[in-house]
């Protein structure tokens, strides 16, 4: 037998899989859920992983959001590398040079290459599959290969998607963006490809819609994880080695008393302090967690950027966020991007992280959160930062009590089991 082929990306060595490797990143999941899931008797399979397979706990970048986490994985390097360290932030140079805050979902903010395209270059055939349109390009940038999403999966074409028809394949309508359907969908997806064609690494990626609005435990939860269960088991008996881990865990944010949100609004704050707002060179507060999917988590989550003005005296400004009730750490720009390493062009002169049970917010006005039919659930934070990393099969070369991070799970799966 011919040794596995070997790329480089941001360099890190990988062998190209020798039988189909599916990745998969449970967007808003911890250990909690899938105990809880496996001890109820609902996830047959993930109680079978936790017990057989190979188990590690591990961290994930923070901010603890969506798109950082995703493109980490991806790219197996932290936001230092691959630059984007938010789902949306302050770009300097956007509308004409005069600043504009935008979203992190277009390519051209990506400054690495992933493994996925890396793979597909030196002949593999790689798939992705994603629940929101919102990460599509971004995890399939330069990829050769099959990359779409749930939520637009009637608007697939050879051309863009390099496959058609996925509804006639997959056998399910086109799921509501707000629903667990967008991510079993997902699921059905990837175990249908396997079913069909010849996949040699496929990553899938799902919405963390149930994990905002349900507890580990709690009967959404639970049937969740069943359905996940099932999906996953069937990847294993078509012979597929299967990681997978979570871009974030995710927390209660509200008050159990009254159920309200705990929210400590940072906009609100600085306009009074410095007696002035954005518009009249005020501080201006960046949520990386804001996206177009706002309804179930009403774009309030535990980590905050601020871009202060000139004459704005930040020992002072630090000391006095830091010293409010709910905040973890106020950092300034040097120290958040070394610790948690993020690119300093992308993250302003201040980062603010609250504490596992409160939330950060720009101005009360600005924040609709009329769609919280449940009390808030969300994420952002280090106390967000512990996920899962799980495999069906046993790793070699991985020293014990290993602190892995959510993107060392491509080098686990293709170098270590």
């Amino acid at each position: 037998m011919n040794p596995p082929v070997q790329i480089e990306v941001n360099g890190r060595q990988y062998r190209l899989p020798q039988q189909p490797t599916v990745i998969v990143c449970v967007d808003g999941c911890q250990f909690e859920y899938l105990e809880a899931a496996a001890a109820a008797g609902v996830a047959p399979y993930l109680k079978h992983l936790l017990a057989d397979g190979a188990v590690f706990q591990g961290d994930c970048v923070v901010p603890s959001f969506t798109n950082p986490n995703n493109l980490s994985i991806v790219t197996g390097a932290p936001p230092a590398v691959h630059g984007i360290c938010g789902n949306y932030f302050y770009d300097p140079s956007a509308d004409g040079g005069r600043g504009a805050e935008v979203m992190m979902n277009d390519p051209a903010y990506l400054r690495a290459g992933t493994v996925l395209a890396a793979a597909a270059d030196a002949g593999a055939s790689v798939a992705v599959v994603t629940a929101k349109d919102k990460l599509r390009k971004l995890l399939g940038h330069r990829m050769k290969g099959i990359c779409f999403s749930s939520e637009k999966a009637d608007q697939v074409t050879l051309a863009e998607n390099g496959i058609d028809d996925v509804l006639g394949l997959v056998g399910m309508p086109v799921p509501d963006v707000y629903s667990a359907a967008l991510s079993e969908f997902v699921f059905a997806a990837g175990v249908r490809l396997l079913e069909t064609r010849q996949v040699d690494l496929m990553y899938l990626s799902t919405t963390d819609y149930v994990q905002h609005k349900w507890a580990p435990g709690t009967q959404g939860a639970n049937a969740f994880y069943a359905m996940m269960d099932k999906y996953l088991r069937r990847m294993d008996e078509l012979g597929a080695v299967i990681g997978l881990t979570a871009d974030h865990g995710m927390n209660a944010k509200h008050d159990p008393a009254t159920g309200r949100p705990n929210v400590i609004y940072l906009q609100d704050l600085l306009d009074d302090w410095l007696g002035k707002g954005v518009e009249a060179g005020g501080a201006r507060v960046i949520l990386p967690i804001t996206d177009p999917y706002v309804v179930h988590h009403g774009a309030l989550g535990s980590f905050a950027t601020i871009y202060l003005p000139p004459d704005g005296d930040r020992d002072a400004l630090r000391q006095r966020i830091a010293a409010l009730p709910g905040i973890e750490v106020v950092l300034n720009n040097a120290e958040a991007c070394a610790r948690f390493e993020l690119p300093p062009d992308r993250v302003g002169d201040l980062v603010v992280v609250s504490d596992q049970s409160v939330v950060l917010g720009t101005s009360a006005s600005r924040h609709d959160l009329t769609g919280l039919t449940v009390p808030l659930r969300s994420h952002g934070g280090i106390s967000e930062q512990t996920v899962p990393l799980l495999f069906n099969r046993k790793t070699d070369g991985i020293p014990g009590k290993t602190r892995l991070r959510n993107f060392d799970i491509l080098d686990v799966a293709l170098n270590h089991v």
